[in-house]
């Protein structure tokens, strides 16, 4: 049976690279906000954004759920912040009888602070694709709303700060 892997991490941990890195590992098929907002938005993210970003997250929840049923696997690329987030995207998935695995992407504060730096000089150089540019406000933000998960919260912790042999 498919498999649906939901990705847990702050803003600029690395997610979306690790999803890649997934996508081939499993041959999956990765369902991310930030490029559908890209696509849909030109990542206009005025007031509105926040139940704009709930209602694409619910959208790819419920073809995430499909897909896997259908026989391929899925990977969710957009962060999970809260606990109540993780518990509602469990309960949707396991109560369609979809296999499920958490992912959390955990980073050093001195490599997500170089991760911002480097979105953001990709975002003003016009190559930033579905990136956003993260400035402080946001930074402060998206930091105060993540909650980072406990480890029997996870089935896999990465850290890319930590050897491949170490994470399990």
């Amino acid at each position: 049976m498919a498999t649906v892997i939901l990705i847990c991490g702050k803003i600029c941990s690395g997610k979306s690279r690790y999803a890649r890195a997934l996508r081939e590992k499993f041959s999956a098929v990765i369902l991310s906000t930030d490029e559908v907002t890209w696509d849909l938005t030109d990542n206009a993210q005025g007031e509105g954004y926040p139940a704009f970003a709930a209602r694409v997250n619910a959208y790819l929840l419920k073809k995430a759920a499909e897909i896997a049923l259908a026989g391929a696997n899925v990977i969710l690329d957009w962060g999970f912040w809260t606990r109540a987030d993780r518990a509602a995207a469990s309960a949707y998935l396991r109560g369609r009888g979809v296999d499920i695995a958490w992912h959390c992407v955990d980073v050093s504060d001195a490599r997500w602070r170089r991760n911002i730096e480097s979105r953001n000089r990709r975002v003003l150089a016009g190559e930033g694709g579905s990136d956003f540019y993260v400035d402080e406000g946001l930074m402060r933000k998206t930091t105060a709303l993540f909650e980072l998960p406990d480890r029997d919260e996870m089935d896999v912790w990465y850290s890319p700060d930590t050897p491949e042999e170490e994470n399990a």
